[in-house]
């Protein structure tokens, strides 16, 4: 990456983190040259592609400013409750039948990458001669695995290819590394609100759920650590970059503490990283596995988010959980061969990396998209995230009925995520979310219009 991208990338990162707020000055060309020994060119560089993404605005004869934030509404609210052990219930309504464009969290592959992968498996497939006779490596193709390793390292993420397991999808690998470190009738911490994915599989697996409050920048680490202390929480499961539903970011001081945590108490955390390449800005945040220095993080994503889910492959970095991983990876006899060397070849020939920018610029356009359009057909009342990175929108009612909301939403067949579904408590009743991931088509747009007059006939009146 070139140095004045990299220094960009620090200031962007200074600004969602809050450290640089919306309307300050920034530091002058002169200043950015000698505190990052650089060139006066390469300040100038680097402030134009600030400039050029939105970030800072100059004025004439005053210097370079931080762009104000695109958003007026409200940002939800997060609840503070004290933990406690829970159960997964199966009762509760998933509401996914009606495969909308609002309900599950995707977006669709643009055409210059899509021809790129077909290129990729005509490649391949030319190359397979025998091996389409034999069952893949069980931990993953060399060829992937090596590709993921150098990817990842452009991100400043050093991971050595003899470590990373492949699995058929992010989930697959949590629920192998939960396998692997965890027992039926332990208690999992886990962020709260939790993408209902995670509290079904927990609940099939038998482990008991322990809700950690979310904050502004994470989640409360010191409940958590209050927790381990006592010895109640066994591991943790946490989604630590674009959390689902939230959309909150670890700030680099939660992911270290996270870290650190696990290290010191000798605990297993789960790192759920299946956004992290969907930062809007570019910049793509480390996970808390960069800060790990014992193994006790088991480190999971795919490219069901960053490229395709139909693909069906993730991976793993289990740490020291390596041993009783692959005892568990293993009974699944690999990942399918040609779709690891065909991802393979797409990461190699750079086709990944660039259709990861076009995808993070598409997603930030479309945030605020429906954000506008959402603030201009609901209530003013109505509270929506913030995100800086993935493909959902968190939503807050307050006075939602949200038994009347319920069953509006069923009864028309609107396909969205309520807010009891990412939660084992009797939290966010008057929640929801909803995928941003489409453009705002005559349907998509149609949906919406359908869900703002949903939500607004279940507002309850107040004095």
């Amino acid at each position: 990456m070139f140095i004045y991208k990299e220094i960009a990338n620090q200031f962007i990162n200074d600004i969602e983190t809050g450290r640089l707020s919306e309307g300050s000055r920034m530091p002058s060309l002169r200043k950015v040259s000698e505190q990052h020994a650089v060139s006066m060119s390469t300040a100038v560089s680097c402030y134009q592609e600030l400039e050029s993404r939105g970030w800072i605005y100059a004025r004439p004869q005053a210097g370079y400013y931080v762009s104000p934030q695109p958003h007026s509404h409200q940002t939800p609210e997060w609840v503070s409750f004290v933990s406690k052990i829970s159960k997964f219930h199966k009762s509760l309504p998933i509401l996914r039948q009606n495969n909308g464009p609002l309900g599950v969290s995707s977006t669709s592959i643009d055409p210059v990458a899509l021809s790129e992968l077909e290129r990729s498996f005509r490649r391949v497939n030319k190359r397979l001669g025998q091996r389409l006779n034999q069952y893949p490596n069980s931990q993953g193709e060399p060829l992937l695995r090596n590709a993921l390793s150098t990817h990842f390292a452009t991100l400043g993420l050093h991971i050595s290819p003899d470590e990373l397991v492949i699995s058929s999808g992010c989930i697959p690998a949590i629920k192998t590394a939960l396998e692997s470190c965890t027992s039926t009738g332990d208690a999992i911490a886990i962020s709260s609100p939790c993408f209902n994915g995670i509290l079904e599989l927990l609940g099939q697996m038998n482990r008991r759920i322990v809700e950690i409050p979310s904050v502004n920048e994470g989640v409360d680490l010191d409940q958590l650590e209050l927790l381990l202390q006592q010895g109640i929480v066994k591991a943790g499961l946490f989604c630590t970059s674009h959390m689902n539903p939230q959309g909150i970011t670890m700030s680099v001081r939660q992911k270290q503490k996270l870290a650190s945590l696990a290290n010191q108490y000798q605990v297993p955390i789960i790192e759920d990283d299946v956004f992290l390449e969907l930062s809007y800005s570019g910049h793509t945040p480390l996970p808390a596995k960069y800060y790990d220095k014992g193994g006790y993080i088991l480190w999971c994503g795919s490219i069901s988010k960053s490229l395709s889910p139909s693909y069906r492959l993730g991976w793993c970095l289990p740490g020291q959980y390596t041993q009783k991983y692959h005892q568990h990876a293993t009974s699944c006899f690999g990942v399918s061969l040609p779709m690891q060397l065909a991802i393979a070849d797409f990461i190699e020939t750079g086709h990944y990396a660039k259709q990861l920018k076009r995808r993070r610029a598409k997603l930030l356009n479309l945030r605020q998209t429906y954000v506008n359009f959402l603030a201009k057909n609901l209530p003013k009342t109505i509270k929506i995230s913030h995100p800086q990175g993935g493909m959902v929108l968190w939503l807050q009612v307050p006075h939602l009925n949200s038994g009347k909301f319920t069953a509006l939403i069923e009864e028309h067949k609107v396909d969205i995520r309520i807010g009891q579904l990412f939660s084992t408590l009797d939290l966010y009743n008057d929640c929801f979310r909803i995928n941003i991931g489409y453009e705002l088509t005559e349907q998509v747009q149609a949906e919406l219009e359908l869900l703002a007059k949903i939500v607004t006939q279940s507002i309850e009146m107040v004095d």
